[in-house]
């Protein structure tokens, strides 16, 4: 039976290609289909605001010139986007960032560096199990 989870089209948003590479091949790894990549928060945006529908968003927090942070608050005010799942990526673990991406909506936080199994978790927090 196909797993509806892994159906969904997912937005990887990094400005590192590298970073989006890593990320994209694990989720290809767990079984994901659909991943699509952008730059940065601006491109994202775009690219949600498109007729496609995504099922979640992965995005790393350091981005320049629209940060991860920004994207998330914009994703939150956006009536067709506010309910999509946010699963932020960041190199730093200070606790005012993290109580920041709560309070902004954040529906989960991965710290690098991190492997596939700590991404499937996270993923199964916020969209259920694989």
């Amino acid at each position: 039976m196909a797993n509806p989870v892994l159906d969904k089209l997912i937005l990887v948003v990094d400005d590192y290609a590298t970073m989006r590479r890593i990320v994209s091949n694990l989720l290809k790894q767990l079984g994901f289909a659909h991943v699509e990549e952008a730059t940065d928060g601006a491109d994202a945006l775009a690219k949600l605001r498109s007729a496609r529908e995504f099922g979640l968003i992965i995005s790393d927090w350091n981005m320049e010139p629209m940060t991860g942070y920004e994207l998330l608050k914009e994703v939150r005010a956006d009536a067709k986007l506010a309910q999509l799942p946010f699963i932020m990526i960041t190199a730093e673990s200070k606790t005012e960032n993290v109580i920041a991406a709560k309070k902004a909506g954040v529906n989960n936080y991965i710290v690098k560096p991190f492997n596939a199994q700590t991404l499937k978790g996270k993923i199964e927090s916020v969209c259920g199990p694989l």
